[in-house]
């Protein structure tokens, strides 16, 4: 994936290339089903994390002259310092003429592609052995042609190669802005897969399409796919469980306790308060609130344990997984809302807990 300073090294690189265009297009759903895992459902698409829709950036001047390639077009230069490809049917290469999108999940960054989605509680083996797996493919398909097209047909071919790839799978180019919503709307409109959950996204591992790939290769076997399939969906579960469980100890055990310690105070205050026919309307109105806040924090307590027990009782493992992802993460979620409303409230030397702010900005 080095741009090179030769003839042959630059259409190589091209040729690379396009090998990375075809495949990532081709299997965007397995990549994604590589980065499958309840940490990623809650961290794909913010905070520089790309989002769960796969595209490749490959940097504006360069995507025009792949585009001019596929048109049959000669691409003008810009003034930067370029390489010369060798051969009159491909246009120069800029060595290295891209900027750093953080917001794309497959960048193409002067001499190597970055794949941002993985997880950092993942391994980089299993994104590692899928893009290996579907860049071969590719690589074989490619390498068919130009053995057909021997050695003196091999440069005009390879120059169809980088067409073709283009033409079929250039769609999954995209140099904007990953976050927006527009870019929602366009990659549907160019028929990208969305898969939003770790849940849905680890199915397309264990389906005929990938079983027929992975085979062909001899990487993995039909068993042995659906046997990870069936674990990281295992794992989606149990991760759930715990998270959810600890949840509901903390809001017992710690948060419950402080509050209603907390609102005790209050009460007392106002009693006083009143008694010294002093006004206590902003502690009055703290303690209502506060109140009220934390009967919607039981209920929501009381909801959350209700989906874990349910959520077990699901006897498919699949059919389970989608039960933690659709009832226990969602009711886990709202009743943080009423946790995170309540911290604001509380007084810090109350809360058992260190609070945003303390993890946030004190050493």
């Amino acid at each position: 994936l080095e741009p090179g300073r030769t003839p042959a090294e630059n259409e190589q690189f091209l040729i690379f290339v396009s090998a990375m265009i075809m495949a990532v297009d081709r299997h965007a759903d397995k990549l994604r089903a590589s980065c499958g895992n309840p940490g990623n459902d809650l961290r794909l698409g913010a905070n520089e994390a790309p989002p769960a829709i796969i595209s490749i950036f490959m940097g504006d001047e360069f995507t025009e002259i792949l585009e001019g390639i596929a048109k049959g077009k000669k691409v003008e230069n810009r003034g930067q310092h370029f390489v010369h490809v060798g051969v009159d049917s491909l246009p120069q290469l800029p060595k290295d003429n891209t900027d750093r999108n953080r917001t794309s999940p497959f960048a193409f960054t002067g001499n190597k592609f970055e794949f941002r989605m993985v997880g950092s509680s993942a391994s980089i083996s299993g994104p590692n052995i899928v893009i290996n797996t579907i860049v071969s493919e590719a690589l074989d398909e490619i390498a068919t042609r130009l053995e057909k097209a021997g050695k003196a047909g091999l440069h005009k071919e390879a120059t169809a190669i980088v067409r073709d790839a283009m033409k079929k799978h250039g769609r999954i180019i995209f140099n904007g802005n990953n976050y927006s919503d527009g870019w929602v709307a366009e990659a549907k409109k160019r028929g990208l897969p969305n898969i939003p959950t770790g849940v849905e996204a680890l199915a397309s591992m264990a389906s005929p399409e990938a079983v027929k790939l992975f085979e062909k290769y001899k990487v993995l076997s039909e068993g042995e796919l659906h046997a990870r399939y069936e674990i990281y969906l295992e794992h989606y579960v149990k991760h759930v469980n715990i998270e959810a469980r600890a949840a509901v100890h903390m809001v017992k055990r710690q948060y419950l306790p402080a509050v209603i310690k907390f609102t005790k105070d209050l009460a007392k205050t106002v009693s006083e308060l009143k008694s010294a026919g002093v006004p206590s309307k902003v502690q009055k109105g703290l303690l209502g609130e506060v109140s009220e806040l934390l009967e919607l924090a039981q209920e929501k307590l009381v909801a959350l344990e209700s989906s874990i027990e349910k959520a077990h009782a699901v006897k498919d493992l699949a059919k389970r997984a989608e039960a933690f992802r659709d009832k226990v993460v969602v009711a886990a979620r709202e009743l943080r809302k009423d946790i995170d409303a309540l911290e604001g409230l509380t007084p810090a030397n109350l809360w058992p807990v260190p609070t945003y702010a303390e993890m946030l900005f004190k050493l």
